[in-house]
């Protein structure tokens, strides 16, 4: 056995216990393999299970099992209790239709359906009763006394019986055309959050935003500054430039660089805090400001600045 072991080393490279572990795992495959042979030289004996014996008293027992079972019991409903015959459905009770077979629940549903629509007008209207099933809607279907096909004129045209005045025989009802909506362009410095509303996209939040946008700015002075509107997608952006316009005779609100305090000058969009504490020290420095090209001097106000801000400053 060390000679063999020693040879599976050596060949394979495994280790002292790696070689242990090989030849265990060989022998249970080797016993597993030859499992069946063994067994089928010690057959069982039909003596030992299922004698006749066994058998009769096997049958016994569950002969005695059936007779305590309890009998199965009805269905739910779908076999009718009394025998049908010819029925209007539209006269009977709750308890007449339970003598038929349905539970309480559904057939008081069937009654509050009557006196909640109103009476059944063919065979299949009651087929249409939540939770009654088709094999009891088919066990009751030749006995219905009402039409096989729903009447010309029925509930869904005319109504309830009685409940509307008979129209005219010569009134016709006009057909009623849906016109399309055709959204006229308006004047975005005068229109209200409802107006913008009207342009798909705009809510009541992007609505009101404008408005405030628009309010602290004065006026817009160029449907270009739209773009400067927080939240605006390119979409919106666009449909406002072509369902609003700017009138040609707006004139925008002013703000006074010689008089404007800094918290006045910074509340509007184009004035940041530093350009507003700018301007007012500018003025206190070198006196009023004689021209608006004037602010051109001071630093912070940059070209782009001074182009955006022109239109909305006064002396």
């Amino acid at each position: 056995m060390r000679k063999i072991k020693l040879w599976i080393r050596r060949y394979f490279g495994f280790s002292q216990g790696e070689v242990n572990g090989f030849l265990v795992l060989l022998s249970i495959m080797v016993l597993l393999c030859a499992a069946p042979f063994l067994f089928s030289l010690y057959p069982t004996s039909d003596n030992t299970f299922g004698s006749p014996t066994d058998r009769q008293q096997l049958d016994s027992l569950v002969a005695q099992l059936e007779l305590k079972q309890p009998a199965p019991k009805a269905r739910k409903f779908g076999v009718p209790m009394a025998t049908l015959h010819p029925f209007d459905p539209n006269n009977l009770t709750t308890e007449e239709w339970q003598a038929f077979g349905l539970p309480k629940y559904l057939a008081q549903r069937i009654i509050n359906y009557r006196n909640k629509v109103g009476d059944f007008t063919y065979k299949a209207e009651l087929g249409k009763i939540y939770g009654l099933p088709d094999s009891v809607f088919q066990k009751l279907y030749p006995y219905i006394t009402l039409p096989e096909e729903k009447p010309a004129r029925s509930r869904s045209n005319a109504g309830i019986a009685g409940s509307r005045p008979t129209p005219h025989p010569g009134w016709e009802r006009a057909p009623k055309t849906k016109e399309r909506f055709v959204l006229t362009p308006f004047n975005i410095n005068t229109a209200d959050t409802t107006q913008l509303k009207q342009i798909r996209g705009i809510g009541s939040k992007l609505s009101a935003r404008i408005v405030k946008y628009r309010n602290s700015l004065g006026g817009f002075n160029s449907m270009e500054q739209v773009k400067d509107v927080y939240g605006l997608q390119p979409a919106i952006i666009d449909s406002l430039k072509k369902y609003t316009y700017v009138h040609k005779a707006h004139e925008p609100a002013k703000l006074s660089i010689n008089q404007a305090a800094v918290e006045e000058l910074r509340a509007h969009p184009y004035i940041t805090p530093n350009i507003a504490r700018a301007i007012v020290a500018y003025r206190e420095q070198h006196g009023n400001f004689e021209r608006i090209e004037d602010l051109k001097k001071i630093k912070l106000v940059t070209p782009d600045v001074y182009e955006k801000l022109a239109p909305y400053l006064s002396l």
